[in-house]
């Protein structure tokens, strides 16, 4: 569980770095994603899963 919360809070930190670093840019970012199709954002979605779960298993040793 400690593991899980440090990993959550590491999460944290990368979500939140845009949003200090340039907060006026990620609210263009925002209102694009809106206009985006739900099929669009979907697809990226599987993707950014599909693409975390391969850093997960190449950072576990496996390959």
């Amino acid at each position: 569980m400690k593991f899980f919360f440090g990993v959550m809070g590491m999460v944290m930190i990368v979500e939140g770095v845009p949003y200090f670093i340039a907060p006026h840019k990620m609210r263009q970012m925002i209102t694009m994603i809106l206009q985006m199709p739900e099929g669009t954002l979907r697809r990226f979605g599987f993707f950014m899963m599909l693409a975390g779960l391969a850093v997960v298993y190449l950072s576990m040793g496996a390959g």
